[in-house]
């Protein structure tokens, strides 16, 4: 291909590499990335099957949860079907317009999950820290609102970013060594001063991820006075337990996804192709692993599980 030489401002196309360097392996690394999708859809719309169908699980925890499953849904569903294709059948091409609304379904997706995340560690401090009047602070209303709240600031956090990234010309080369048009790949492809987007980009991810961390650590670190202050080691565990799920599926988000973004930007040592699997990790592992969280270490959810199980064998 010429792309390379050929000189153009507004490319019809990008080209997406997969994963650079690793082409030849692309067949078996997309053995555990499609495994890790199947798992996460299924997981995931288990989930919503079962709080939709149980009356009793139709509370404040329960619906963030569903809100919860259904970003991630969409964020795995936003790379993998592409990226499958660039494994198994060598379809590199995306159009320009679909590449920026790939972009942006990403970004704003990932801010509403971080939001989310916030508030269920908001439900998690009222049930603990005042627990007789949860029912009356959190209540459906409310839950709706907050989830709109964390939605809306999703859209908006994200949409400068293709506004940015369309006003660049690129007139060096349309290939991106990516699976996916991630954001910092793709600006780097342009022929100018980019400092305007790697700024905002910098400044967005200081601004979500840097106060959304800073909101659950002060929730749990009130949750943490509260839980210490309970008069029995029993009445400790099992306020711990109400916590266990939603701190895993913290973890499995954030770190993931601040590991990828700091080797992303300050580990110039780190090769491409360890780049490029961190991005796809911290986008597929958290939708895949939220669903098991869940359903090990809720106990309301995995009971619900075990009675669907036991009807459908009955019924066999």
């Amino acid at each position: 291909m010429d792309s390379n030489s050929t000189d153009f401002t507004n490319p019809s196309t990008f080209i997406l590499l997969g994963i650079p360097g690793l082409e030849a392996a692309h067949v078996w690394i997309s053995i555990p990335f499609c495994t890790m999708y199947t798992t996460a859809i299924l997981g995931n719309f288990t989930i919503l099957f079962i709080v939709k169908m149980e009356p009793s699980l139709h509370g404040p925890m329960y619906y963030f949860l569903c809100m919860l499953t259904i970003t991630d849904l969409v964020l795995s569903t936003s790379i993998l079907p592409k990226m499958l294709s660039i494994f198994w059948f060598y379809s590199r091409e995306i159009n320009f317009s679909a590449c920026l609304t790939q972009m942006y379904f990403i970004l704003s997706f990932s801010a509403m999950e971080s939001g989310i995340l916030v508030a269920m560690a908001f439900d998690r401090y009222v049930a603990i820290c005042d627990p007789l009047r949860h029912s009356t602070i959190l209540t459906n209303p409310v839950v709706a609102k907050i989830g709109l709240a964390m939605v809306l600031r999703g859209i908006m956090l994200a949409l400068p970013y293709p506004f940015l990234v369309r006003r660049w010309p690129y007139c060096r080369t349309n290939i991106i060594p990516h699976s996916y048009c991630e954001h910092i790949a793709v600006v780097k492809l342009a022929c100018a001063d980019i400092s305007i987007s790697s700024y905002h980009s910098l400044s967005m991810a200081f601004l979500v991820i840097g106060l959304d961390l800073f909101f659950i650590a002060v929730s749990y670190t009130q949750i943490l006075r509260v839980i210490f202050r309970l008069p029995t080691k029993d009445a400790r565990l099992k306020a711990f337990g109400t916590c266990s799920s939603h701190f895993c599926v913290i973890l499995a988000f954030y770190i993931p996804h601040l590991f990828g973004a700091l080797t992303q930007r300050f580990g110039h040592n780190v090769p491409l192709h360890l780049h490029v699997l961190m991005a796809n990790v911290y986008l597929l592992v958290p939708p895949m692993l939220n669903p098991i969280i869940y359903g090990v270490r809720t106990q309301q959810i995995r009971v619900r599980l075990r009675l669907k199980k036991g009807k459908s064998s009955a019924h066999l």
